[in-house]
C-alpha cells in the first residue's frame, strides 16, 4: 500500500477553515519550471497568492496541483501551482495557518524560461502578494494611487 502525502489534505483544511472564519486564505509557493503564473508575479523565486473565493475562479485543489483563474492587472490569467511547491497556507488577517517543507530538490528559477520574468507587474486587482509567508502581511493601506479600496464586512 503506497503512502499518500497529507500535505494536500492539510492545505484544503486550512483553506476551508479560513473561508469558514471569514478570513482570506493565502498560499505561498516556490516558483519553478512547473509553476504557471503571470510574468513578473514572483519575487525571490516565490509567490504568495490570495486564493479566496472572491479572488479566484474555478479553484481546484487536487492532491497534485492547485489550479484557478485570477485577475492580474485586470486580465484573467490561469494559475497552476504544484502542491509539492506550496510552502505555506495561512490567513492573511492573522497569519494563522501551516508551513511546509519543500518535498523536491532545491527549486530554482534558473530553468523557468518564459514562465517567470522577475520584473514588476501591475497587479491592481490581482490576488498576488509578495508578503513573506513567515510574517503576517500588513493591513492594506491607501497607496495614494487614486483607487478606492473596498472591504467586505460581515
Amino acid at each position: 500500500m503506497s503512502s499518500v502525502s497529507t500535505k494536500p489534505y492539510l492545505i484544503r483544511a486550512i483553506y476551508e477553515w479560513c473561508v469558514d472564519q471569514g478570513l482570506t486564505p493565502y498560499v505561498a509557493a516556490v516558483v519553478d519550471g512547473t509553476t504557471r503564473i503571470p510574468p513578473g508575479a514572483a519575487r525571490d523565486g516565490q509567490i504568495v497568492l490570495n486564493v479566496s473565493p472572491d479572488a479566484t475562479n474555478q479553484l481546484d485543489m487536487s492532491n497534485d496541483l492547485i489550479t484557478f483563474q485570477a485577475r492580474f492587472g485586470g486580465v484573467a490569467q490561469s494559475i497552476s501551482i504544484p502542491v509539492d511547491n506550496v510552502v505555506a497556507v495561512y490567513a492573511r488577517e492573522n497569519g494563522h495557518g501551516m508551513a511546509f517543507e519543500i518535498e523536491r530538490a532545491e527549486a530554482t528559477t534558473a530553468s523557468q524560461g518564459d514562465t517567470i520574468k522577475e520584473s514588476e507587474a501591475s497587479n491592481a486587482d490581482a490576488p498576488a502578494s509578495t508578503d513573506s509567508p513567515d510574517t503576517p502581511p500588513k493591513p492594506d493601506k491607501p497607496s495614494g494611487g487614486g483607487r478606492s479600496h473596498l472591504k467586505v464586512i460581515k
